[in-house]
């Protein structure tokens, strides 16, 4: 019997999924805490120890892996125009799976490039100008760039014009540099296949040797994908579906961790009302936002700069010391909740997360009268019709009440004019295999759909 083994090298655990095919089922999963800082082979093989005495040393047809370990992938977006290039630059980055820690809009300055060089940066994205537009600020950007002797990859993904000028200033330069498609060719419209795979080459090329996940080369047959790029892949079959077999259709999911919150939307989100034009960017059909300071543990401190005077005020009330229990979830990152009253305050918590991440994830409308009446733009995705929720991250999983939690992306009465999903059903990645689907998916999307279908937890 054909058999897959999928490894997730996480910053905190390295998760193993063992899958048959024929039975297009999971048979076992286990894991152990990431040795990043020693050896990832030591982590990596105490897991499959432990998988093995679950169901015996077999051998495995393939044995693929992803990675989000070391901090996950580092970029910097720098573009033109803050609300376009600088926006699809982003956009770019994180659908390939990546964390965007600085965005530059314009001419850098010397103190900007600066700061790339000190935040240890694993890729830049430069882009600027449609094509045929603006050249001025990319050949300054990649001049700047250059004088700093930058030795990162550096992706040029603008102005398709200057494309030979570019070029010639990573060679003068000796810039580690990448020509791709322009992210925003015309005006307002996107375009991130080209950015998006050779930001995975790069990782595969460059950052996974630089941060010794390389070592299990020799044991794997492959490390394919940053994780959150692999859990795109699966949540875009699971929503799309393959041949014969139907996907769930439209959907959100949020993944809610310690140091991140993570928000997915697959569809199209044009406008559901006829009085309703879009505006800005154009949205991908499968779309990623994550926010680094919302997280219940390492970025708890986001949670309470994103709470208003009013909704101090209410957990005041109610006799909640919200600051008190936020501060002691920051200082202590491996704090489990051992009460119910612990358990309650990480239910708000984590609503808090979704509803945050959720505003700055989905579109919304914005009125404007006219001869012929009230009239809106759209800017971002409508995902009012969205239909199903999957929530996955420790605060869901683990929940006494998950509903509660994914009930923090639904409309909510306080921001009428965002979009946000209406009537839905909530379902839970329980046996957190979404990043391993991705894997498989690669060569048996089919099996992977199934699996997910089978294993997703409705509640």
């Amino acid at each position: 019997m054909s058999k897959y083994l999928l490894v997730d090298i996480g910053s905190t655990y390295t998760k193993l999924t063992a899958v048959d095919l024929e039975k297009e089922d999971i048979i076992a999963t286990s894991k152990h805490y990431t040795t990043v800082e020693t050896d990832v082979r030591i982590g990596y093989n105490n897991a499959l120890d432990d998988l093995y005495k679950k169901i015996g040393r077999i051998k495995f047809e393939k044995i693929y892996a992803c990675s989000s370990a070391a901090g996950g992938l580092k970029m910097a977006a720098i573009g033109l125009v803050q609300e376009l290039t600088v926006e699809a630059a982003k956009r770019v980055c994180l659908n390939a799976g990546g964390k965007v820690d600085l965005v530059f809009a314009n001419k850098l300055m010397q103190r900007e490039v600066s700061k790339i060089k000190e935040a240890k940066i694993d890729i830049i994205l430069l882009a600027g100008g449609t094509d045929g537009g603006n050249s001025d600020c990319v050949i300054h950007n990649a001049t700047m760039l250059g004088e700093a002797l930058i030795k990162i990859p550096v992706i040029y993904a603008g102005n398709k014009a200057v494309q030979d000028e570019i070029k010639e200033i990573f060679e003068k330069y000796k810039i580690n540099g990448y020509i791709c498609d322009n992210v925003m060719p015309r005006l307002n419209e996107l375009n991130i296949d080209s950015s998006r795979d050779v930001i995975r080459k790069i990782f595969l090329e460059n950052i996974v040797e630089a941060k010794g996940i390389s070592k299990l080369s020799t044991e794997i047959d492959g490390l394919l994908l940053p994780t959150p790029h692999a859990v795109l892949n699966a949540l875009e079959l699971l929503s799309l579906g393959h041949g014969e077999e139907e996907g769930f259709g439209d959907l959100v999911s949020v993944d809610i961790g310690g140091a991140t919150t993570d928000v997915y939307s697959f569809s199209k989100g044009l406008p559901t009302n006829l009085n309703t034009v879009m505006r800005g960017l154009e949205e991908p059909y499968s779309k990623r936002t994550v926010e680094g300071d919302l997280g219940m543990r390492y970025s708890a401190g986001g949670i309470l700069s994103s709470l208003s005077v009013k909704d101090l005020d209410k957990f005041h009330d109610m006799g909640i010391k919200i600051e008190e229990e936020i501060e002691k979830r920051n200082t202590n990152t491996s704090m489990l909740p051992s009460s119910e009253y612990d358990l309650m305050i990480e239910n708000l918590l984590g609503k808090i997360c979704a509803d945050v991440a959720m505003s700055r994830h989905v579109g919304t409308l914005h009125s404007v009268y006219t001869p012929l009446g009230m009239l809106y733009y759209q800017e971002g995705k409508d995902l009012s019709n969205v239909s199903k929720v999957i929530g996955t991250g420790g605060v869901i999983v683990h929940s006494n009440n998950p509903s509660f939690i994914l009930e923090g992306v639904l409309v909510n009465q306080d921001k009428p004019m965002e979009l946000r999903p209406k009537n839905v059903e909530y379902y839970i990645d329980s046996d957190y295999i979404l990043s391993a689907m991705g894997l498989l998916s690669k060569d048996h999307p089919k099996i992977a759909l199934k699996i997910m279908k089978k294993r997703m937890k409705r509640i």
